[in-house]
């Protein structure tokens, strides 16, 4: 469950703590409050470019540093349900160990503004070790025609549905995606394409 969520010059929050409890959830405001800003914030604690997918960039508040950050700390669920990315991450730990809360966090420096950093226990990692920790699913206006738009937007919704399941896949759709478009490159350039470069992306 997320315990505590800190936000920090991201989108119009220019410092802002919220600490939902159990249960559902519901934000309330005017229209420009930031709502949906913090919507998005979560949805950054997961693989993948977030519910905007937005460029770093334009998520740093406007006259701030540069820079931006989402933090939270994640609790043990209080019925003590586990999940299976849970037992997953849980067979890594000595037998004995008991995992407590645990802090993620995820942004841009102001020196690197279109660069990502994650963080899971104080520690640089990379963005698909999120799924291993939290699992962040949304429906929003703009893909209610899911269903009948591109392959490519049903894919990575179905990823995102995929990873309770199997954090690992995060990497393994990364990969694919690189591959494709690596092979539409190649296929987009002029000439014949290289039957061996072909083969082996197919792979």
């Amino acid at each position: 469950m997320l315990s505590r969520l800190v936000l920090t010059d991201f989108r119009n929050h220019a410092d802002l703590t919220l600490q939902p409890g159990a249960g559902f959830v519901v934000l309330t405001g005017a229209n420009g409050a930031g709502k949906t800003n913090i919507l998005e914030a979560v949805s950054l604690l997961a693989p993948g470019r977030g519910l905007r997918r937005a460029a770093l960039g334009e998520m740093a508040r406007q006259g701030g540093a540069g820079g931006f950050g989402v933090a939270a700390t994640l609790c043990p669920s209080a019925r003590g349900e586990t999940s299976v990315a849970g037992a997953e991450r849980d067979q890594h730990a000595d037998a004995g160990s008991h995992i407590g809360d645990v802090d993620i966090a995820t942004g841009a420096l102001t020196s690197a503004p279109e660069r990502r950093i994650v963080r899971v226990q104080g520690a640089t990692t990379t963005a698909n070790t999120l799924a291993e920790w939290l699992t962040v699913l949304w429906l929003t206006p703009a893909m209610d025609r899911l269903f009948v738009a591109p392959a490519g937007e049903r894919r990575g919704f179905l990823d995102r549905l995929t990873l309770p399941l199997a954090p690992g896949h995060a990497h393994h759709a990364a990969r694919y995606e690189a591959a494709m478009r690596a092979r539409n490159r190649l296929l987009g350039d002029e000439g014949r394409p290289d039957g061996d470069w072909l083969s082996a992306l197919r792979r």
